[in-house]
């Protein structure tokens, strides 16, 4: 008998070899796309990262800025506001045309005052719209402006008010002849009266406080021996001392124009004494302000 044939192998199908290339491609594919899309996110965290960076340097850029114009606003306004108060400190112990140079002084500190605070009220507004926090500096800055330009209106109200008073004292002085027959300019009875009469420019004064000595005692360009004071009755005697010259002045009163001549001025020195104590007066002596000498 013959031998049965062998089995033969079951074959595999067509349909299973091709899907296996394709699966694998698919696989291949989605890798690459893996790829791809890792890649691209990698690069949109970097440009975030570096767009974070760039947007926070430039807010910082901008607010140091903001900060450095601030600092400058306030030296100007402080440095304005020092000036003024030098200015209303001058108006203030001025008088005659020293007062007037210092309104005219603080008028004109006003007036850049306004300019200062206009532009800064510029600058103020450029900031606000950069950085809101500048806008609390510069409404700060303008409150400052307005209290500084109030101090100017309060300035030149003290000006106006110090040059009424002067003005009524120089009325209130009076002239009078002095002991040599001529008459005496204007007489100043206090320290108040004198200020006035140094405001009109019209003399020079010097103030002096003698006591009783037996060396003379330098008075201007002169020389005086107070011999003695009769404080009861105001009364008082000095000597002289000018051009080598001794002149005794004797029981002379208060407020009493006491004159004499020196070789260099056409127009008679005069002593005013306004106090008399025991052994001590003080008043003023005043000479012409153009010295040509008599002939």
């Amino acid at each position: 008998m013959n031998p049965a044939p062998a089995a033969l192998p079951p074959q595999q199908s067509s349909g299973s070899n091709v899907k296996i290339p394709i699966l694998f491609g698919a696989v291949v594919a989605l890798l690459g796309a893996n790829i791809y899309l890792y890649t691209q996110l990698d690069s949109l965290r970097t440009e975030h990262s570096e767009f974070k960076k760039n947007v926070q340097t430039e807010i910082s850029n901008l607010k140091e800025n903001s900060s450095v114009s601030t600092q400058t606003a306030r030296r100007s306004l402080n440095s304005l506001k020092d000036e003024l108060e030098t200015a209303r400190r001058q108006a203030q112990m001025a008088a005659g045309q020293a007062r007037t140079e210092a309104q005219k002084h603080a008028e004109e500190l006003a007036k850049r005052l306004a300019a200062e605070q206009a532009r800064q009220d510029a600058v103020a507004k450029e900031l606000k719209t950069q950085v809101s926090a500048v806008g609390e500096v510069a409404s700060n800055t303008a409150t400052k402006v307005g209290e500084v330009s109030t101090e100017v209106g309060n300035v030149k109200n003290d000006v106006n008010a110090t040059k009424s008073e002067l003005e009524k004292t120089i009325a209130d002085l009076k002239r009078t002849n002095g002991d040599l027959g001529v008459q005496s300019g204007l007489i100043a009875t206090n320290g108040k009266e004198l200020a006035a009469l140094r405001a009109l420019g019209e003399r020079n004064y010097f103030d002096f406080n003698l006591s009783k000595s037996k060396e003379p005692q330098k008075v201007g360009d002169v020389a005086v021996i107070l011999k003695k004071t009769d404080a009861k009755r105001n009364k008082y005697t000095i000597e002289v001392i000018a051009d080598d010259n001794r002149v005794e002045k004797k029981d002379k009163n208060l407020n009493e124009p006491v004159q004499f001549y020196v070789s260099k001025a056409r127009q008679p020195y005069e002593i005013v004494v306004n106090s008399v104590k025991k052994d001590q007066i003080s008043g003023y002596l005043a000479t012409p302000k153009v010295q040509a000498a008599r002939n």
